[in-house]
Formats: structure tokens, C-alpha cells, sequence
């Protein structure tokens, strides 16, 4: 059971493309509804079937995105694969005060950002928890980037190239995930959630 007294948790799920971090963060939003709440992020690629824009992303296009750039409304932003990405600062630190735990998940390239403003930023940095997840084999990581069917040969390639670049900054998080089963992904990720909301930095224990 969460401690309830416990200071809320800015949680960042990063994964190489394809590794299921999509999966675990829609497991585990769905294992605690109470608890958890998505950091909606903004983008310039267009939505893919059967999402909705403000549930799955804000979809902008790129001038409108540009110019939240430039009025530094994000705390994060980068471009992937030709496509813009941004985690809007309001929308992670409204949501902290309202006492949510928020999961976030972004690619490697945001989370070592958002790791910097947290260094800068006491109100994060008490948040904050970074998980690395990764397929055990770069094998496995080319058989689900198949099976997705959403890119060319061409593209899978680039995406394997791309991932062991990825892969290779686990270090700079706080617990890494060698994907297994999404019910074993989602056990562990919960242990880890419980015993963030323990540590005695971010705990209140009770007057006696």
C-alpha cells in the first residue's frame, strides 16, 4: 500500500523505440487509476490510429510548437525521427502540486534534459525517478519493431542503430528494467514505485 504521506513522484519511463515502455506505462496507469497520472506531451508527427489529441498527445503543428520553444513553455523538447517532441513545464509542475505522481515517458534524449533541470530545481529533483527499460538482445528489440508493422526494413535498421546508442546511457538512470513478460515489467515497476514513496527524503512519518 502507498504511503500516502509520501511526497509525489515525477516518474520518467525511457526505452529504445520498440522496447515497451508504451505498454508499461498503459499497464501501469491502468494497475493504479488513483495514483497516477500521465504528463501529457506535445508533438508535430501525426496521430496514428485511434489516438486522440490531449489524451494521447497535444498534437501542434510545427510553427505552433516552435513557438512555445521560444516562450520557453517546455521543460524538455527534442526532434526524433523528424518529429518534434516537448513535456510542457505546466503540465508536470501543476500536476506535482496537486500532490499526483506522474509518469512520464520520453525517449533518452528528453530524460537526460529533464535530469538537468532537476539538478536546477529542487521542486524535481524531489520528484524525480528514472527507469530504463530495454529488451534483453537487440534480436528481440528487431522482432517487436517488426511485428509492430509501422516501419520499413529501412527504418528498423536506422531504429536498431539508434537503440544501441540508447541502450548504452542506462547508467546515467536510477533502476534499469531488462524487459520480460509485461506482467513481470509491470511487478517490478510497481516494487520499484513503492519503495521510491518510502525513502525518508520524500516520507512523513506520523506524530507520536
Amino acid at each position: 500500500m502507498t504511503n500516502e504521506n509520501s511526497a509525489p513522484l515525477l516518474i520518467v519511463i525511457s526505452a529504445p523505440s520498440g522496447g515497451g515502455k508504451t505498454t508499461l506505462c498503459r499497464e501501469l496507469l491502468a494497475a493504479r487509476p488513483e495514483q497516477l497520472t500521465r504528463a501529457i506531451t506535445c508533438t508535430t508527427r501525426e496521430p496514428r490510429d485511434g489516438e486522440e489529441d490531449g489524451v494521447d498527445y497535444y498534437f501542434l503543428d510545427a510553427t505552433s510548437f516552435l513557438k512555445r520553444v521560444q516562450a520557453g513553455h517546455f521543460l524538455e523538447h527534442a526532434t526524433v525521427y523528424g518529429n518534434s517532441y516537448g513535456t510542457l513545464k505546466s503540465e508536470v509542475l501543476g500536476k506535482l502540486r496537486q500532490g499526483k505522481d506522474i509518469l512520464l515517458n520520453i525517449d533518452v534524449q528528453g530524460a537526460a534534459t529533464i535530469h538537468a533541470r532537476a539538478e536546477e530545481e529542487a521542486e524535481l529533483k524531489r520528484s524525480l525517478v528514472m527507469v530504463f527499460l530495454t529488451p534483453a538482445s537487440p534480436a528481440i528489440l528487431e522482432a517487436r519493431l517488426k511485428k509492430r508493422g509501422a516501419d520499413s526494413p529501412a527504418v528498423i535498421q536506422k531504429r536498431l542503430g539508434v537503440a544501441r546508442q540508447e541502450v548504452a546511457q542506462w547508467k546515467h538512470f536510477d533502476y534499469l528494467l531488462i524487459s520480460q513478460s509485461v506482467a513481470e515489467d509491470l511487478r517490478r515497476m510497481q516494487a520499484i514505485i513503492e519503495a521510491e514513496k518510502l525513502r525518508a527524503a520524500r516520507a512523513q512519518a506520523p506524530e507520536f
